[in-house]
């Protein structure tokens, strides 16, 4: 049979066609992506695309819901289920959707918020100055120590005595080690403040218990739902009881119109996924292959903020290197290694060609590749890095990745209910 979308639209189906080879044939390490399991992708271009839900279960403001409630209403089971949370809300369009919802739902315009500085390794919308965020809230920014990398939580108490914020934010999209939330949680408190964390990176490996929930010392916790917990791209709120309707109010009607059922239905798929022993098996080797990528890293005497990881990513300072982020980033793209360029702590460079490369391991984890794979990757960055200027080299290095990825095809199965199916 001929596909539907080629016969009618033969130049985006050739577009999407020549994308899933490219995805399927280069080793993908940027941290946020992933592959979703064909279930989670069904879901995604199912019917439920058609379907207006404007509301919350029980109180929609349409009608024909029969259907639409029952899904909304498993998937923020599953959630709850599987955090370990109060309550659930699972229609942020997405993270950064969930986190503006967070800040609408507990303070007002103008009051001031804690977040970690973004060339430090936090997110745009945890108060950075070119985000909204910073125009309607007050933000003052941690930083990690600039020698370790890591979070100085002492200094952390210590600019949130001065300033009195009444939000802090954990959380990171560029923090390679485990982030202690208790310990913000009571910086929290000592300062009569809320605690939003933010867990879009890691909530996969927080579901396996490969690291500590912040669920029992935030009041509100933010994530994407997919990344890590390879999902559907959406967000998704965790709260407390006791913060439930303003969370639900701040999101709809506050933020967004109708939720995106499809995303909606795919996020319940992929809770029921992440709720079964072969998930678990999957986030802990993502630790353990960023591990091993890591340590070969730094074999090849590539210095690695904060000296390695805890997590599914890696942040790699190229100042040794004396090359530029966006030279090596674009460099590895050519030789089928997608990374992104990223900033450091104490970088000197400016964003758009920063002196760091962001790295992570879901993707290819989920491809099934283990810590031999992982140090194989590592040997194609060190040999692009040492050969930035010849070409010839390059693409002999794509080749061989293109070879490595032929023996770990992208997946096409799914997983539900403790058992394969294929």
């Amino acid at each position: 049979m001929v596909n539907a979308l080629e016969q009618y639209d033969p130049q985006i189906y050739e577009l999407m066609r020549q994308e899933a080879a490219r995805q399927s044939g280069s080793i993908r390490l940027i941290p946020s992506e992933n592959y979703v399991s064909k279930a989670v992708m069904l879901a995604s271009g199912s019917c439920l695309t058609n379907k207006y839900a404007e509301g919350y279960p029980g109180k929609r403001y349409y009608e024909g819901q029969q259907v639409t409630d029952l899904i909304e209403r498993m998937a923020r089971d599953r959630v709850t289920k599987i955090f370990k949370a109060d309550h659930a809300n699972v229609q942020p369009y997405s993270g950064s959707v969930a986190n503006l919802a967070a800040y609408a739902a507990l303070i007002k315009p103008g009051d001031t918020i804690m977040g970690m500085s973004l060339i430090h390794g936090g997110h745009l919308t945890h108060g950075w100055k070119v985000s909204v965020t910073s125009k309607f809230y007050h933000s003052v920014p941690y930083p990690v120590d600039h020698d370790t990398g890591r979070l100085d939580f002492d200094y952390i108490a210590d600019l949130a005595k001065k300033h009195k914020p009444k939000v802090i934010v954990s959380g990171a999209t560029a923090y390679p080690r485990e982030i202690d939330f208790e310990k913000f949680g009571q910086i929290a408190k000592d300062v009569s403040a809320y605690h939003i964390s933010d867990i879009a990176h890691i909530a996969g490996l927080v579901v396996a218990g490969i690291h500590k929930s912040p669920v029992p010392y935030a009041d509100v916790v933010s994530t994407t739902s997919h990344k890590t917990l390879r999902g559907p791209r959406g967000g998704m709120l965790l709260c407390k009881a006791e913060h439930a309707e303003k969370v639900d109010k701040a999101v709809f009607p506050g933020l967004q119109g109708g939720p995106h059922m499809h995303t909606l239905t795919a996020i319940a798929v992929a809770m029921a996924e992440a709720d079964t022993p072969e998930f678990v098996a999957y986030a802990k080797q993502v630790v353990k292959n960023a591990k091993a990528l890591a340590n070969k890293l730094l074999e090849y005497g590539f210095n690695l903020v904060s000296g390695g990881t805890d997590n599914h990513l890696i942040l790699i300072d190229l100042r040794n290197k004396n090359i530029p982020g966006r030279k090596v980033a674009k460099a590895l793209d050519r030789a089928r290694i997608v990374t992104n360029y990223n900033t450091v702590p104490g970088d000197p460079a400016p964003p758009s060609n920063p002196s760091g490369l962001r790295i992570g391991t879901p993707a290819i984890t989920t491809r099934g590749m283990k810590e031999p794979e992982a140090e194989q990757v590592a040997a194609f960055i060190n040999k692009v890095v040492e050969n930035i200027d010849n070409e010839t080299v390059i693409e002999e290095v794509g080749k061989e990745v293109l070879l490595l990825c032929s023996q770990f095809t992208v997946p096409e199965h799914f997983i539900i209910n403790n058992k394969t199916h294929r």
